[in-house]
């Protein structure tokens, strides 16, 4: 990676400005077009300026199961309808979810075909190899074959030969062939004509075409499944991303606030869009919360949902729509829709349907962001293996361990500022949206002992399956009992939801970190099969989240909350713990005394205790309304006389060891950091003043 050109936010500003367009509807050609029938000859039709035609939906499960066929197949494992673009293999060879397409045969007579329902002006095919972990399948050539009927077929044509289409050259690059004319009929073939010699004839694929209407040849009028919310549903790079927040926040300034809490290694800002009625404050029993989109670049649907809530939310508000009046006045909101602003960028380029399984996916260093954060589960499980009395061990606040903090930790600046962006607000409840999949998890991520998959819960195992499923019982396709399954992993028989360790573990994940390090309730929202859906497909997702966004976001309103306060003064207490009795996980409060504990329906028995002061207890009734109980404490502070005895036997007041060493530890993190950031920034100047000489010289010698 060292090695690699790493532009500015500027270079990369001016780069989208340069007119990357590819992501957008576009006018490409004016051509002549052919209306396919094979029972008579075709004629020159007049094809009017055509946009880029979406994919039929192989990939996104639009296309039916029983709309793919085959010449043959290995095996139901290897049917016709594992031949879809990205599609994910088992572990194992040999079961009914395989990563492609096999035909049964070595020859050039296979096909998979596939039946668009409806007359369509195919322009293009994406083609990709087996995915597996075991075999190395691909196509090397093909030739595509089209049918009004499935009976007669006609060979697509580059002029008086038959076209020969170029595949791949490895398993996992997509490769995109255009047809020389875009064709009208309904059926497509593609027939293989080469494949890697050591291999079989394996594909995944997906189909480019508009649907067209009747004779008249013209695009298809009927209304399309969508949205009624007039929203900017596009792909937006980070320039647009940055016009579409500004824009939000000028409609809407009275309830809105850009603010950044960082750059990436690249140099891009990590913008965040504040929504409340007092932006910029924090408001005394206001809980905080947080979606966070974008973790991994090339999962792009969480990026484009947290952009369509800023609008949603502003839009709704001017309307007095009193359910967003409401989660507006009494909630403040922060929405990052790019944590990994670099490798969004890195698969924005290459496209949708192109970025492959994991283009993008990773930071510029190479870094997997999920696993980037310390991993205080095992800090913790180690800590209680070797306590006398585990009841003593801490269930929260753990620090940061010594080793994250230093210069040469392999941690990414953007992990970082997540960190960091922790701290200062305290946060009570947050989803992590991905895409890849459709189901949502929930804490712990990481595994006892390292074990590949072990259902692994927190203390507060049936509140994290509450909001798991909260969000996927509202989710219009999880909710589906007839929905296909993405790949290979049948997630409906769990509901939809299902403990991250026991999907598969996740040492160092944010979900964890959140729940161990402060006070923050996170799950892990996996957010569709496709990772980076064509922007055709964009309405259709906002309305199968919509619901579940918001709905998430009341949850923040659940269980108990109020302020510790000193008896005397009335002042706020800080870093109060705040203990649930059968429920060894503790809170702390913030900086003004509040707190936010969430739990589910049923009578508590609550303590409360700080340093210099008396432990309190109260018992807390939480209904089943929408709204958090009120559970104030007011605290007595222990005699002077006391800690006067303590002084003068020798001994010191006690302290709260473990929140002075997880201050220390931050502190340490956020010097490195800063010496870090620093360093780039020296390098980044250094490149553009050599690269600016350069050009100079290279002028002046000319």
């Amino acid at each position: 990676a060292g090695s690699r050109h790493r532009p500015t936010e500027d270079e990369v500003v001016q780069r989208q400005t340069a007119g990357h367009q590819k992501h957008q509807p576009r006018q490409r050609y004016e051509n002549t077009g052919e209306f396919f029938n094979p029972h008579k000859p075709t004629e020159d039709l007049i094809i009017p300026l055509l946009p880029d035609c979406p994919p039929l939906g192989l990939e996104s499960l639009r296309v039916d199961d029983n709309q793919i066929r085959a010449s043959s197949y290995q095996r139901m494992g290897l049917g016709p309808h594992r031949g879809r673009l990205n599609i994910q293999s088992g572990i194992g060879d040999g079961d009914l979810y395989d990563g492609a397409w096999c035909a049964q045969y070595k020859d050039r007579h296979q096909w998979l075909e596939v039946d668009a329902i409806h007359l369509t002006l195919f322009t293009g095919v994406i083609l990709q190899g087996r995915n597996s972990i075991w075999s190395w399948d691909w196509v090397h050539t093909y030739k595509v074959q089209l049918s009004n009927d499935s009976v007669s077929w006609e060979t697509c044509m580059n002029g008086t030969e038959e076209a020969i289409f170029e595949g791949n050259q490895n398993p996992e690059t997509p490769v995109l062939g255009l047809l020389p004319v875009p064709t009208a009929a309904r059926f497509l073939r593609i027939n293989p004509q080469t494949w890697y010699v050591n291999g079989t004839v394996c594909l995944r694929a997906e189909i480019l075409g508009c649907r067209v209407d009747g004779p008249t040849n013209s695009f298809y009028s009927e209304e399309e499944p969508g949205s009624e919310d007039a929203l900017d549903f596009r792909q937006h790079n980070y320039k647009e991303m940055r016009k579409l927040m500004k824009a939000v926040t000028e409609k809407c300034p009275d309830i809105t606030r850009i603010y950044t809490i960082g750059k990436s290694y690249l140099g891009l800002k990590l913008y965040v869009m504040e929504i409340s009625d007092n932006p910029g404050k924090h408001e005394l029993g206001e809980p905080e919360f947080r979606y966070v989109a974008g973790m991994h670049g090339n999962e792009a649907l969480g990026r484009e949902l947290v952009l369509n809530l800023m609008q949603y939310l502003c839009r709704e508000y001017k309307k007095g729509n009193q359910r967003i009046v409401r989660l507006v006045t009494e909630t403040r909101i922060h929405l990052l829709p790019s944590m990994n602003p670099d490798g969004y960028e890195e698969a924005y380029e290459k496209g949708s349907e192109l970025a492959g399984w994991a283009e993008g996916r990773y930071n510029f260093e190479g870094i997997d962001l999920n696993h980037n954060f310390p991993d205080l589960n095992n800090i913790m499980w180690d800590t209680q293996e070797m306590a006398a009395d585990k009841s003593k061990v801490p269930n929260h606040y753990i620090p940061i361990p010594e080793y994250y903090t230093q210069e040469d930790a392999m941690v990414a600046p953007v992990t970082r500022a997540v960190i960091n962006w922790m701290q200062d607000i305290p946060f009570v409840l947050s989803a992590n949206l991905h895409g890849g999949e459709l189901v949502v998890t929930y804490p712990y991520d990481c595994t006892r002992d390292w074990a590949p998959q072990e259902d692994t819960p927190t203390a507060d195992n049936a509140f994290f399956r509450w909001l798991a499923t909260v969000y996927a019982s509202t989710n219009l396709v999880m909710s589906n009992p007839n929905r296909r399954i993405c790949h290979y992993e049948d997630f409906q028989a769990h509901n939809n939801i299902i403990n991250g360790g026991a999907w598969h573990t996740v040492p160092g994940s944010m979900n964890d970190f959140s729940y161990l390090h402060n006070n923050c309730f996170e799950v892990t929202v996996e957010l569709s099969c496709d990772k980076f859906p064509h922007v055709s497909e964009l309405p259709i997702e906002w309305e199968n989240n919509k619901e579940s966004l918001l709905i998430y976001m009341e949850q923040v309103h659940r269980g108990i909350k109020g302020v510790v306060r000193d008896k005397t003064t009335k002042q706020g207490i800080e870093d109060a713990i705040v203990r649930v009795e059968d429920h060894e996980h503790d809170i702390r409060s913030a900086a003004d005394g509040d707190y936010w504990r969430l739990l589910n329906p049923g009578d508590y028995k609550v303590m409360v205790w700080a340093q210099g002061y008396y432990p309190s207890m109260r018992r807390c009734r939480v209904g089943r309304e929408p709204h958090a109980t009120i559970c104030d404490f007011g605290l007595t502070k222990t005699p002077t006389q006391r800690l006067n005895e303590i002084q003068t036997k020798g001994g010191k007041i006690p302290q709260d060891l473990q929140l002075r060493l997880r201050a220390l530890r931050l502190r340490m993190l956020r010097a490195s950091t800063k010496v870090l950031n620093q360093r780039r920034e020296r390098l980044q100047r250094a490149r553009r003043a050599w690269s600016s000489g350069g050009q100079r010289a290279f002028s002046t010698r000319r």
